[in-house]
């Protein structure tokens, strides 16, 4: 019996790589498991050619003159992000992983609703739920909340600064009025 699936396109969540910075090899070896839709910044294009990845789109403010062969381009008049928020709603993508320096999830609550997106950096992983919203963690892992909003978490206590532990090994559950929670773990 052979061990391949059939991935089909648009089925794993594209990765745009805005910032690679000092980003876990490994981490990005799971992310690009399923040989999903690589998105890169123009900047970021040599140090991702230099890994040896095949990249399908670059994005950029300007046309990049020397590209792979088959590597579409995305022209952003400012804001390369977004453009690639843009572009991943207007051809029906699901989801998106990003990867970046820093957390910028907070900028994106008005395409949350038509998008899943997680932002990793070299640090933690950043995403939105919905309430109702239950995951299974080990005892002692650790969540970031970034709530406007009062909600409650089974199987959690609070520590300071936003941060909340799992008390036992099982499942964590949010509950909340908002459209959505902003959660970070640490990778």
């Amino acid at each position: 019996m052979s061990s391949h699936h059939i991935v089909r396109e648009k089925q794993e969540p594209a990765l745009y790589i805005h910032h690679l910075g000092n980003f876990d090899e490994e981490f990005l070896g799971q992310l690009l498991e399923w040989s999903p839709t690589l998105i890169v910044n123009a900047a970021e294009y040599e140090k991702v050619l230099s890994l040896g990845l095949k990249v399908d789109v670059v994005v950029g403010t300007s046309d990049p003159y020397i590209l792979q062969e088959n590597t579409g381009v995305i022209i952003a008049s400012t804001n390369e992000l977004h453009a690639v928020i843009d572009h991943l709603i207007s051809d029906k993508y699901p989801a998106v992983n990003i990867i970046n320096s820093h957390n910028l999830l907070s900028q994106f609550n008005n395409v949350l609703s038509k998008i899943d997106i997680v932002v990793f950096t070299e640090f933690d992983k950043s995403y939105a739920v919905r309430t109702g919203f239950k995951v299974w963690k080990p005892e002692g892992n650790l969540f970031s909340i970034h709530a406007d909003t009062a909600f409650t978490g089974s199987n959690l206590v609070r520590l300071q600064n936003g941060q909340h532990q799992v008390i036992a090994d099982g499942f964590v559950e949010f509950t909340f009025n908002s459209p959505y929670l902003l959660i970070s773990e640490p990778l």
